[in-house]
């Protein structure tokens, strides 16, 4: 922790395990820092990044204005998979919201996440701007191989990668938007709606009906809270991570289809491309699955599947598949985080 947290106050980089997914961490406060971080990832520069802190109370120290709904949301979820919107501080540089007067920000809950912060805190400012540990618009890492298959090479010799294992909930953190009036939720996640509405209703906040993938202006439109901020981009880009229509995608094609449309379709493209090789992740069984078809069995707990989901994801992308098949799941509240990840992946 010593040394990582020498790196980061060296402007260096360090990739490190959160509770969702595994984070590409420099000097939330440095530009010179950040920069990299988004050399790295090949991310545009106007994709606002997500700031970890290890307290509630960094993390209000980085907001210029803390309303109620950010501190009900903060007493009753941090440490944990929620990121908070909040107008930004002067000392957020510009360079880590994308031009953005907003800022995400967000404290994890993983003990090495926590233990990286808090020694960050003593050699430096203790605030960590890390999105996901992947090259851009990839599928996100849950696990330190993961984050060296696609990352190794556009790292610096001296950057470091911490492993903490696999990741336990394995799906991103919820976005809430405390700059909207009532607050929103701009990206689902591991920490469902319905606990996120009884928080806030329990203060007498409500929280926003949700949207849309299609409603893009939502998440993806720089202007939605910062329309009359002079620091603010004029164009629209994204307000928060993961929320473009493509996303999260494997370099495999894929097929997010219900049970009956995916064996169809499955076996006419079977026909058109005799020998390929394909996977399928399916709820019901199919015991006579076409000669080329390697048949798993999806789990059916929502909690379970998200947790899977993105190390199945890049292992299948790199067994030589020609195209991978899942079984669509369920419209229910608790496949929401789910849903919207694969309908990124496959778009």
């Amino acid at each position: 922790m010593a040394l990582a947290a020498e790196h980061l106050a060296r402007h260096g980089l360090v990739a490190f395990p959160t509770e969702t997914v595994y984070g590409l961490g420099a000097d939330a406060l440095s530009a010179d820092a950040v920069a990299k971080v988004f050399q790295a990832k090949g991310r545009p520069t106007d994709h606002p990044l997500i700031v970890h802190v290890a307290t509630a109370a960094a993390a209000q120290a980085l907001a210029a204005h803390w309303p109620m709904a950010a501190q009900c949301l903060a007493s009753a979820f941090w440490p944990g998979p929620l990121t908070l919107i909040l107008r930004k501080a002067e000392s957020v540089p510009l360079a880590v919201t994308g031009g953005q007067a907003s800022v995400g920000l967000r404290v994890p809950s993983h003990p090495v996440a926590q233990a990286l912060l808090k020694a960050f805190s003593v050699l430096g400012s203790g605030a960590l701007a890390a999105p996901s540990a992947n090259r851009f618009g990839q599928v996100s890492a849950t696990r330190a191989a993961d984050v060296m298959a696609q990352l190794s090479q556009h790292l610096a010799a001296d950057d470091l990668v911490l492993d903490g294992g696999p990741c336990t909930d394995g799906i991103e953190s919820t976005v809430v938007d405390c700059t909207a009036e009532p607050p929103r939720i701009l990206r689902p996640g591991v920490l469902g709606r319905t606990a996120i509405a009884a928080a806030l209703s329990a203060q007498g906040i409500g929280l926003a009906a949700p949207v849309g993938l299609s409603a893009a202006a939502d998440a993806v439109q720089g202007k939605a809270a910062d329309q009359n901020a002079p620091d603010t981009v004029s164009s629209p880009v994204p307000r928060v991570s993961g929320s473009l229509a493509s996303h999260y995608a494997p370099r495999t094609p894929l097929w997010v289809l219900p049970a009956q449309a995916l064996r169809q379709q499955l076996d006419q493209y079977l026909r058109q491309n005799p020998g390929a090789r394909v996977l399928v992740w399916m709820f019901s069984d199919w015991a006579d699955a076409p000669v080329g078809v390697h048949y798993e069995k999806a789990p059916e707990d929502a909690t379970v599947y998200g947790r899977a989901l993105y190390a199945q994801l890049n292992d299948w992308d790199s067994a030589g598949f020609g195209l991978l098949c899942l079984e669509r799941p369920a419209e229910t509240p608790e496949w929401e985080a789910v849903q919207d990840r694969l309908r990124r992946a496959a778009f």
